[in-house]
């Protein structure tokens, strides 16, 4: 558990008391219910980067939440987390510090910005569960855990849009091919409301039976401002995961988004993102991925009003042991205005490299 010795000692106190009673809980119904499961795990990201731009306060674009510092060894993402799993119910809970974690929940209260994950879930049906709490994103196909994704950093299209969401999720699974999901939620990347004003999610993700291809549609609908400056929102996400043959794998994106220009306005402004990613598994330790991504912001609504650029990445990745992994990534951001800040003043691309190392268990 991470706690942070010049928190308020209030803050500490709520965090030692929801690991606790998840444990007390999770240990009952170990022991109510024979087909019950507590386990624990961690995972830990230790990164350096560097920028040839050299920002003067070593801070990355503000647009990028995940490794997010240039120039120094820091932790990217480090969590413990248990998690209980029944028939009928099951809890999550995770507890993570790091600069991810720093930059994504800078807008929560206080005894909130560790929470990577706190849910419950209830079997309703065979087929229907019902989750509530902090919630993994249902939106995009990398997630904040970079050891789990193709690529070492996260794309355009994942840092502009949520890692997490916090609300009620119910989820039917007809067959093993088709999962759909309906969410109500406190809104874009939220644990704490902003507004009164109602978010709503979708999912629609099918998979092959030889687990090949995967492709999926996801939605969200309502609000990320003030209910005084309302703007409504609706987003899609697409992708496809296809796993082409056994050592190569490619993975296509696309997201657009619009929202009111105004309160009340019937006009609207868009912003959309494409993204292709492509590895290549040599064998059991070695791997190579490459990203092409391109993001249109030209209202303004995610990053900045001119907002646009093409991205390449290319990564090695090395794994000397099952739960280990070293990377190195190269990448570029280039956009045909001036958006990227370099030393005392701006440039129009963002050239960068970064090597992480990160460790599960």
């Amino acid at each position: 558990m991470f706690i942070n010795q010049s928190e308020p000692a209030q803050v500490k106190y709520v965090k030692k008391i929801l690991v606790f009673c998840l444990g007390l809980v999770c240990f009952k119904a170990v022991a109510q219910d024979s087909t019950a499961t507590l386990t624990f795990s961690g995972y830990a990201e230790i990164f350096y980067a560097y920028e040839t731009n050299r920002p003067e306060n070593n801070r990355r674009p503000a647009f990028l939440y995940s490794h997010n510092r240039q120039n120094e060894f820091n932790a990217n993402l480090a969590f413990l987390k248990a998690a209980y799993s029944a028939q009928k119910v099951r809890a999550n809970i995770a507890i993570g510090t790091g600069t991810y974690m720093a930059d994504n929940y800078a807008n929560e209260p206080v005894v909130l910005r560790n929470i990577v994950e706190a849910n419950v879930g209830f079997r309703l049906h065979p087929k229907l569960w019902l989750d509530a709490g902090v919630l993994p994103s249902h939106i995009g196909f990398e997630s904040a855990v970079s050891k789990d994704c193709w690529a070492l950093t996260r794309g355009l299209l994942a840092e502009t849009s949520p890692y997490f969401e916090t609300g009620a999720k119910l989820t039917f699974t007809p067959d093993d091919r088709w999962t759909l999901a309906l969410l109500a939620l406190n809104g874009w990347q939220r644990i704490s409301r902003i507004n009164t004003t109602p978010a709503l999610g979708s999912q629609v993700a099918w998979k092959h039976p030889n687990g090949k291809v995967t492709l999926n549609w996801s939605t969200f609908y309502g609000s990320d401002r003030a209910d005084s400056v309302r703007q409504m929102r609706f987003f899609n996400n697409f992708y496809g995961i296809f796993q082409v043959t056994e050592k190569f794998g490619l993975t296509a994106g696309f997201d657009i988004g619009m929202e009111q220009t105004a309160k009340g306005s019937s006009a609207q402004n868009t912003w959309f993102t494409p993204i292709v990613v492509a590895r290549y598994k040599i064998n059991d330790r070695w791997a190579v991925a490459g990203r092409a991504e391109h993001y249109n912001d030209q209202d303004g609504v995610i990053i900045a009003p001119d907002f646009s650029a093409n991205g390449f990445s290319l990564n090695v990745d090395y794994a000397p042991v099952k739960n280990a992994l070293l990377r190195l990534e190269g990448r570029l951001l280039k956009s045909p205005n001036e958006v990227f800040l370099r030393n005392n003043g701006t440039s129009n691309n963002n050239f960068y490299f970064t090597t992480s190392l990160a460790l599960s268990f």
